[in-house]
């Protein structure tokens, strides 16, 4: 990691990735923690999932997520601080009617920048189901 300063509405760099219809944009990224500027539209949802070697947090900027943690349904809205720890089933969906966007963050890192590259702009979710496993976040199967 360099010293620096991301401007704000830009990743790093000027990357932005397409990740099934949402915007991430990298804001840091070393090998300790990742954090990324995320837009959902309404209507979109990162399906339940388990990050085997990294625990999760987001800040909600503006909007109202719904969330599956450990097997229930939560509500959490803007100012809110979302705890998601390593091992540990979690589901992100935008139900609300209005775009969210939020400051995500990983520790350690590991592979999930490097996951982002690889998924973007790609249409297909089992591929991306598939790909993501190789980066020890794991979807979980569809209830019934």
């Amino acid at each position: 990691m360099t010293a620096g300063i991301t401007p704000a509405g830009e990743g790093e760099g000027g990357v932005a990735w397409n990740i099934l219809g949402q915007t991430y944009k990298p804001l840091q990224h070393s090998a300790a923690s990742f954090a990324f500027h995320t837009y959902f539209p309404d209507g979109t949802f990162v399906p339940p999932h388990v990050h085997r070697e990294q625990d999760e947090f987001i800040y909600i900027l503006d909007g109202r997520f719904e969330l599956m943690l450990d097997g229930q349904t939560q509500q959490a809205g803007k100012g809110d601080l979302i705890r998601m720890p390593m091992g540990q089933p979690h589901g992100i969906f935008n139900k609300s009617g209005s775009p969210v966007t939020a400051l995500f963050w990983v520790a350690p890192s590991h592979g999930l920048y490097e996951l982002f590259s690889r998924i973007h702009n790609l249409g297909d979710p089992a591929e991306v189901v598939r790909i993501a496993a190789e980066y020890a976040v794991d979807f979980l199967p569809p209830p019934g």
